[in-house]
This record gives structure tokens, C-alpha cells and sequence, in this order.
């Protein structure tokens, strides 16, 4: 799956949950959620497609071998410096990557990959890339595109459609967390360029 649509459906979950013990999403809470959702790809992809670590981009932190005790360790660290709510965020994020990944799998290739969640007991369908790194990105891109011009891949266009305007809806709703820290940051940063 896509960054976004790891962070749209991350994002969905963890303001649901909020929603039912009666919060609503803190900016660091939202930001936590979106580096949990990416945070997977975010160790896999460079260490196989980059550096040449790892059997292929789903593997060490795709792992619930590997998931279990980082999400355990997040959570205790945070607690620790009372920001449970950050641990959680984080582990909702993180753990709602894995199950989306092996329904990407059967959607982009046909069968549902679940290897990758015990590797390296079990092997891992994907691999290394062929071509560099930054080349392999415009490849799948490519593959993307061509996918897209299917039946099918209109029908997951309007579907992935819907899934990130009911994402920017429900953020919206829960009072866009995250965007006044980013204003203030955008602020700054224009003082710090022109000098006022």
C-alpha cells in the first residue's frame, strides 16, 4: 500500500478508538499515529532496497516477531515519560500497517502474502529490487499507473478516493490536530528566512 493510505486508515482507526473512551486526537497523537503507520517501510524498504540488509521491503519490521516488541517497548518507554497516549497512537499506527500490506498483497498480486509476518521463520515474498533504489520507486509507480487503467484498478481508485476524503473529513472533525503546530512552524521558519 501507499504512505497516505497507511496513514489514512492508521488515522481512522486511532480516532475512532479515541472517540469511544471519549477523546478526540492531540496534534502529537496524530503525528504519532502517521509515523507509526509508516514506520514498517520506514526500516524495511532502505535496509533491503538501499543498502541490500534485508531479503526484500517486507521483512524485519513487518515482522510481528519484530512488531510485538517494539510496540511493547514504545509503550513502555512512553508510559514511563507519561505520554501513554503517544505509545498507543504509535502502536495503533504501527499495527494497523501489517494487515493492510497482506490485503495489498492479494489486491496488487493476486494472493494474500502472510509470510512476511513471521519472517525470517517464514519466508518473505517480496525481495530485493533488481534496479537502484530511487529506479525501483519509478517502477512500481509505473506498475501503479498501468494497474490503474484496469477495471479493477478504477474501482480501487474510487475506493482509495473515499478512503482518504473520509480521512481529511473525520481529521477535520476532530479539529485537524497537527496543523497549528505546523503553522506556527511554517511561521517561524518564514521569520528565520526574511529576517523579521
Amino acid at each position: 500500500m501507499w504512505p497516505w493510505e497507511h496513514i489514512a486508515v492508521a488515522y481512522l482507526t486511532y480516532s475512532l478508538g479515541s472517540r469511544l473512551v471519549g477523546r478526540r486526537p492531540a496534534a502529537t497523537a496524530a503525528a504519532a499515529v502517521a509515523v507509526g503507520a509508516l514506520f514498517p517501510d520506514l526500516v524495511d524498504k532502505p535496509l533491503s532496497w538501499v543498502f541490500g540488509v534485508l531479503p526484500g521491503g517486507r521483512s524485519l519490521a513487518h515482522s510481528l516477531l519484530v512488531a510485538v516488541p517494539v510496540v511493547l517497548l514504545v509503550g513502555l518507554v512512553a508510559r514511563d515519560r507519561r505520554a501513554g497516549a503517544l505509545g498507543v497512537a504509535f502502536s495503533v499506527g504501527y499495527l494497523s500497517h501489517l494487515p493492510l500490506d497482506v490485503l495489498a498483497s492479494g489486491v496488487f498480486g493476486g494472493e494474500f502474502d502472510t509470510g512476511f509476518l513471521l519472517w525470517p521463520l517464514t519466508p518473505t515474498a517480496t525481495r530485493q529490487p533488481d534496479s537502484p533504489a530511487f529506479v525501483h520507486l519509478l517502477e512500481q509507480h509505473r506498475e501503479f499507473l498501468a494497474f490503474l487503467t484496469s477495471p479493477v484498478g478504477r474501482r480501487y481508485l474510487a475506493f482509495e478516493l473515499l478512503l482518504l476524503l473520509l480521512a481529511s473529513l473525520v481529521w477535520w472533525l476532530d479539529g485537524a490536530p497537527g496543523l497549528g503546530w505546523l503553522r506556527r512552524r511554517a511561521g517561524g521558519l518564514r521569520r528565520l528566512v526574511h529576517g523579521s
